[in-house]
This record gives C-alpha cells, sequence and structure tokens, in this order.
C-alpha cells in the first residue's frame, strides 16, 4: 500500500518542502484529474504485484471456548491473488485527496494450527477475503506552521466473507476450527490496515520533507522549486505554486526581480502543467549574467571558420591599415553590460542583449593593443523543447545594431563592419550559446517518473508545458 500512495503522494506534493512562504510563484504546477487517475491505476498494479511478494508476520492468540481457551498459531501466510475491481481517487476542494478501494478480494495460503484441553490439530488452508473495502483521505497542512507535508486524517477498513478451505478435513472439525480461524483473520485485517497506511504516509512524509529542492543546473547556477505557498485542491485539479527562482551557484541572495502573477488556462487534456513565468527566465538571466556567463574572448586559435586579423580588418577599415601596418592576429572581447532583457509574448521568446566587442592586435609578445570598442544591441528569439527531463533552447538572432564607442584608429563608419561583425557572431557566439542551452533546465524531480509527450506554448508572461507522465518501477 504504501508504494501505492507514493505514487499519488509524488504528484500531488512534488517537491513539496517547508519553506519561506511567497506571494507569486515563478512556476505553477497543475496535477489534474487525469493524473491522478493514471496514479491509481499504477499504483493498483504495483500494490497488487507486492502484496503477492510480501510476507506476514504470523498471528498467535486464543478465542474462548466453553470452560477453557482455543489456542491458535497462523503462520506462513502468503497471498496468492489479489483483485481489485473497483477504485476511485477524487480531489476535495479544500481539503486533500479521497482515496476508495472497494469490493477487493485476496486469496491467502497459510499455515495453521490449533490447541485446545480436549485435542490440537494443524494443517495447510486456504482463505479467501471477499468484499473489503478501504476509504483513505490524506490531505496537505492548512498552515505553513504544520511539520508535515502529508496527513492520512480519515481512514476506514471492512470486510465482508471469509471462506477457508482447510486440506483435508471436513464435517465438525472443519466447521469448529474455521469459526476460530475466522475471526484473528478478519482482526487483524480491519485493525491493521489503517495503521500500516498512516505508517507508509509517515514515511512518505520523510521522503519528502528530506527532498533537495535546490537544484544544480551547471557549475554557474543553480534553481530552488521549494513551494512558495499551500497546496489549492479544487474540484479538477490541484495547483502547487513553486518558487521558481533561479540564483549564481551558492549565491543566494535576492533577485532584483519581482514575480508578477499570473494565471493558467483551465485545460484538462494532460496530466501534468508546468507553467514557468516570465520571471524565472528574468533569474536566469540574472543569475547568469552576474557568473559571467555572456561574456565571450574570440582568438585566432578559437575562430573556427577563419583566422581573423588586423590584415582582414584593415581591407575594410582603412583607419585600421594605418594603424597596424604589420598584419598581427585580432582578439575579440564580447561582454554584457546590462542583464539581457526577456520578454515572452504570445507564442515568442525573446531576449534583448546589449554589450560591448572590443577588438585588440595580439602583438608577437602575446600582449595585446585595443584598436577599438563597439556598443552591441542584438535581439533573438528563443525556441524550446523538452528533453530528457529537462528544458532546452535553442537561439535564434533576429536583429543586430553595432555603433562605435571608443577607437584608437580614428573615426570610422561602423556599417562597415556589419558583414563581417554579423557572421562572426553567426558562426562563433550562436553556436556557442546553443551548445550550452542544449544542457537544460532540469526540471522538477518526480522520482521515477518521466514526462511523455509534453508540448509547449508560449503565452503571455509565462510558457506552459502540458505533458502525461510515465511511471518506471
Amino acid at each position: 500500500m504504501r508504494k501505492m500512495l507514493k505514487i499519488c503522494c509524488s504528484l500531488l506534493l512534488l517537491s513539496l518542502l517547508s519553506g519561506q512562504f511567497n506571494a507569486n510563484p515563478g512556476l505553477k504546477v497543475r496535477i489534474t484529474q487525469k493524473g491522478l487517475e493514471y496514479a491509481k491505476e499504477v499504483g493498483l498494479e504495483i500494490l497488487k504485484q507486492n502484496m503477492e511478494k510480501e510476507r506476514f508476520p504470523d498471528l498467535t492468540g486464543h478465542e474462548k471456548f466453553g470452560l477453557g481457551n482455543v489456542k491458535y498459531n497462523i503462520s506462513g501466510i502468503h497471498v496468492t491473488a489479489v483483485e481489485l475491481p473497483s477504485a476511485s481517487i477524487s480531489l476535495l476542494p479544500g481539503s486533500g485527496i479521497k482515496l476508495v478501494i472497494g469490493n477487493a478480494s485476496l486469496t491467502i495460503d497459510m499455515n495453521w494450527n490449533i490447541r485446545t484441553w480436549m485435542f490440537k490439530d494443524s494443517g495447510r488452508s486456504t482463505v479467501h477475503i471477499s468484499n473489503v473495502f478501504v476509504t483513505a483521505i490524506f490531505s496537505t497542512p492548512r498552515d505553513n506552521t504544520s511539520p508535515t507535508s502529508i496527513s492520512l486524517t480519515s481512514c476506514r477498513t471492512t470486510s465482508g466473507d471469509i471462506d477457508i478451505k482447510l486440506n483435508g478435513k471436513s464435517g465438525f472439525l472443519h466447521n469448529f476450527f474455521i469459526k476460530y480461524l475466522k475471526k484473528p483473520i478478519h482482526r487483524s485485517l480491519v485493525t491493521n490496515s489503517c495503521p500500516n497506511i498512516r505508517a507508509g504516509i509517515h514515511l512518505i512524509d520523510e521522503d519528502l520533507q528530506s527532498l533537495n529542492v535546490v537544484m544544480p543546473i551547471d557549475d554557474l547556477a543553480e534553481v530552488d522549486y521549494s513551494l512558495s505557498s499551500l497546496p489549492a485542491v479544487f474540484q479538477p485539479f490541484i495547483d502547487l505554486d513553486l518558487k521558481g527562482t533561479v540564483f549564481p551557484a551558492g549565491n543566494y541572495t535576492g533577485s532584483p526581480y519581482v514575480v508578477a502573477p499570473f494565471t493558467v488556462t483551465d485545460q484538462r487534456d494532460s496530466m501534468l502543467f508546468l507553467a514557468f513565468s516570465e520571471y524565472f527566465f528574468q533569474t536566469s538571466s540574472f543569475a547568469y549574467y552576474t557568473a559571467g556567463a555572456f561574456n565571450m574572448t574570440i582568438a585566432e586559435e578559437t575562430c573556427s571558420y577563419f583566422n581573423i586579423s588586423t590584415e582582414i580588418f584593415g581591407s575594410i577599415i582603412p583607419e585600421v591599415a594605418k594603424y597596424s601596418v604589420t598584419p598581427y592576429p585580432v582578439m575579440l572581447k564580447l561582454m554584457a553590460t546590462e542583464i539581457p532583457v526577456i520578454s515572452l509574448e504570445q507564442d515568442s521568446f525573446t531576449v534583448e542583449i546589449r554589450g560591448s566587442m572590443e577588438v585588440l592586435a595580439v602583438l608577437p609578445d602575446s600582449t595585446t593593443q585595443s584598436l577599438f570598442t563597439m556598443n552591441v544591441a542584438a535581439n533573438s528569439s528563443i525556441s524550446l523543447n523538452v528533453f530528457d527531463q529537462k528544458l532546452m533552447g535553442s537561439l535564434c538572432l533576429n536583429r543586430l545594431q553595432f555603433s562605435l564607442a571608443h577607437s584608437n584608429v580614428g573615426f570610422f563608419e561602423i556599417s562597415l563592419l556589419d558583414n563581417i561583425l554579423s557572421y562572426i557572431l553567426q558562426t562563433e557566439v550562436i553556436p556557442s550559446a546553443n551548445a550550452k542551452l542544449s544542457k537544460g533546465f532540469p526540471l522538477p524531480n518526480l522520482a521515477n517518473v518521466t514526462l511523455t509527450r509534453p508540448h509547449i506554448t508560449i503565452a503571455q508572461g509565462h510558457i506552459l508545458i502540458s505533458t502525461d507522465v510515465h511511471y518506471k518501477h
């Protein structure tokens, strides 16, 4: 039963941990009824498999019989078949989840031993228990003072018929033994089911509390997926609000951005929805800007397509040819001068980068001499996809603008360099950026759950990933 509940709770309590609660999330997670139905089906199958593998403790005790007692011992209890024809899982608005297993049946093999002051006997038997009903309600805390993430608030188990067949027994002794074996079996089933579920819930809660919700993206940045507000349970879905803040690695200082509220449209055709707000990408931009990820040096030995030199620049700009008569290799130093600006519009994800490009001549003694510095404004589009549980991006350059910031070779028309600089950015900078983006952002950890057929929609102020899931056990 524990593993079945763990699947439901893993979906219900995705990355659910205690923490500082904020008003608006950077990431919204929505679990639909379709997702809970899938969790139920997978959970029931795992429950059946685990029950058939499990070995149960012996039952030992006594029942009153006339002037004495009937002492019994039931051992070697082994479930050989489980039938769960009716089960439902439903959302209780403002409360939690209700799980109902109805009309379940079990077939059990066991050894038995009975003793009275008059006689004793033992043997092997087959037990069929039918009309078993389990109703459990588990919920999340209503405020952030609770030490637990999930609790069992209500549980009830009832069992109907117990049919026992004693191998080789018949007549009076058969009926006598069955009468005194039914009671402990029924009592054990009814009294132990809910405590076992509660113990399982406690273990699940310990697992959830120990989850590390600050996940490394790479050596430069980390993302915080802890809860920003309490889960909201509605009739058709559960909403979880996560912080969704990206920090420079090991540096959890505040972000300069404020989370803007946003809403997710009511869709129910997928099991799970992940909505990343513009804030998530803004904090990513800030983290990588702080870490210097937007700075890059292009030198002769690293240039993939041609050797850049003062001779090439001098053939385009006479001032460079006059300043540097002897051809020298050229080094380009690119630096972001402002935090790149992220914008999410309907069907459009753009990033605006403002920076500088310094062109330096590399002298024979390996020192450098600055030729000129340009201001650069680049507008790019980002396309997104999900692969291997990561959100990946690909950059496409839309527009470039250059202006001369400083020159040691004298004034010249910067437009003369548009073609060669655009070519260098397209062949060197963009591929390097895409290589980094292809490593992806890790999505919230779902513990053995993989996303299937994810679809990405870019909306005003957020992107939405709609997906089904597959649980591998």
